[in-house]
């Protein structure tokens, strides 16, 4: 694979994930969203091992996992020997990331399945902690010129004699959601990294909408999942991507209309901003 990260929404691979790293890691997260960047289509690595089908565009993320030191830095923000972090090809919101476990006995189980193990599970958290440091901060850099709550704290950063402390701002790690989708639209296991807002032009119909506004996105702190937890179910998963549109902010309902949803949305992501 060369160089595209991708989502799980069905608008073909798409992916990012990350984790904390060794001396092999790189941060070039400051140009993560400044910028589009030309990807080309990822190869399989001839290290990936027995695939029923290595072609199969669902095994995007694969050379991710494999070999992220052959990615930019813009494309693989942080990698060790746990995870990579990658950012999302197809983000669904302002910063989307994808975390990418490289663990061979764990990548290509069903996330549910994976995550019944506590010790990997454990692993996951830690590294996602790290990962949503660093989107949060992104984000900051992204939102806090046009928020209420970073005002004071920019007047005293920008001022001739800033104080010894800092007001605090808005703390910006609260803005996102880290989980899985029920059903993954790519064959590896990935954690989503999502800021809330839900602001892309990459959001184009209802399973990108619902997939992170129903309980088809599973929080990852709610695993490991009860055997009868009613979110293992494959009809009740599938019954989450028809519903009517749930604003996620406001909680207003659009029923099936698209466009009024996104037009709302756009208003949305303004006041959440300003915040």
């Amino acid at each position: 694979m060369a160089s595209r990260a991708e989502s799980h929404n069905d608008e073909q691979p798409e992916e990012a994930s990350k984790p904390a790293a060794p001396a092999t890691e790189r941060n070039a997260f400051s140009e993560l969203m400044s910028r589009k960047h030309k990807q080309s289509k990822p190869r399989l690595s001839k290290h990936i091992g027995k695939l029923s089908n290595p072609g199969d565009p669902r095994n995007g993320l694969l050379a991710y996992i494999l070999e992220p030191a052959k990615f930019p830095s813009d494309i693989v923000i942080l990698y060790n020997d746990k995870a990579v972090l990658v950012r999302d090809a197809f983000p669904k919101a302002t910063v989307h990331l994808l975390l990418l476990p490289r663990d061979p006995l764990k990548r290509d189980l069903k996330p549910r399945d994976a995550l019944d193990d506590q010790e990997f599970l454990d692993m996951v958290r830690k590294e996602a902690t790290e990962a949503v440091k660093l989107a949060a901060s992104e984000l900051s850099r992204l939102i806090a010129p046009y928020s209420d709550s970073c005002k004071a704290r920019i007047a005293a950063m920008e001022c001739e004699d800033p104080p010894d402390e800092l007001p605090p701002g808005r703390d910006f790690s609260k803005e996102f959601k880290v989980g899985i989708h029920a059903h993954p639209s790519m064959n590896q296991l990935h954690i989503h990294i999502i800021s809330r807002d839900m602001h892309s032009d990459r959001l184009k119909h209802r399973k990108h909408y619902n997939s992170f506004n129903t309980d088809f996105f599973i929080p990852l702190e709610d695993f490991p999942l009860a055997q009868d937890d009613v979110r293992r179910q494959t009809s009740y998963q599938n019954a989450n991507l028809s519903k009517e549109y749930k604003c996620w902010r406001c909680g207003k309902m659009f029923g099936n209309k698209f466009t009024q949803l996104k037009a709302h949305l756009e208003e949305e992501f303004k006041a959440w901003r300003k915040e």
